[in-house]
């Protein structure tokens, strides 16, 4: 991959979440890829400008966020934006996956976010973006 910054949104109503996947991730999830640029969104009319505008190679998804809930955007943007870039769903349990899947996401990780978990899902969406 080129030195290219990469962007990634990272959509939840709640700041401290937005926070941990900050944390959780760093500037270079991996040392074979770019830095990554943040993008804090807290509302999903501005998700829809940024990803409208183009330019974002990777967005996460808050589910537990509201009044938006990560899930049902997930759903919209795979039926409204063309091209979509990936979408991972922070789910609020393991058991709710099927949720994520059910919402196009191409991949998904609960809550508590474990770092190693979330780092391997964004790394491998980043290397290969559908």
């Amino acid at each position: 991959m080129a030195d290219a910054t990469l962007s990634v949104l990272i959509y939840s109503s709640h700041s401290s979440t937005r926070a941990l996947v900050h944390q959780a991730l760093g500037r270079r999830p991996h040392p074979d890829l770019p830095e990554i640029e943040y993008l804090d969104v807290a509302t999903a009319p501005v998700v829809i400008e940024h990803l409208d505008r183009g330019g974002v190679d990777l967005v996460i998804l808050d589910g537990e966020s509201a009044p938006v809930g990560g899930m049902g955007l997930a759903k919209q943007l795979r039926d409204e934006i063309d091209p979509c870039p990936p979408l991972l769903v922070l789910t609020g349990r393991p058991d709710d996956a099927w949720l994520a899947t059910w919402s196009r996401a191409d991949a998904s990780v609960s809550h508590p976010i474990d770092p190693l978990e979330l780092g391997r899902a964004v790394v491998g969406l980043l290397r290969n973006p559908a």
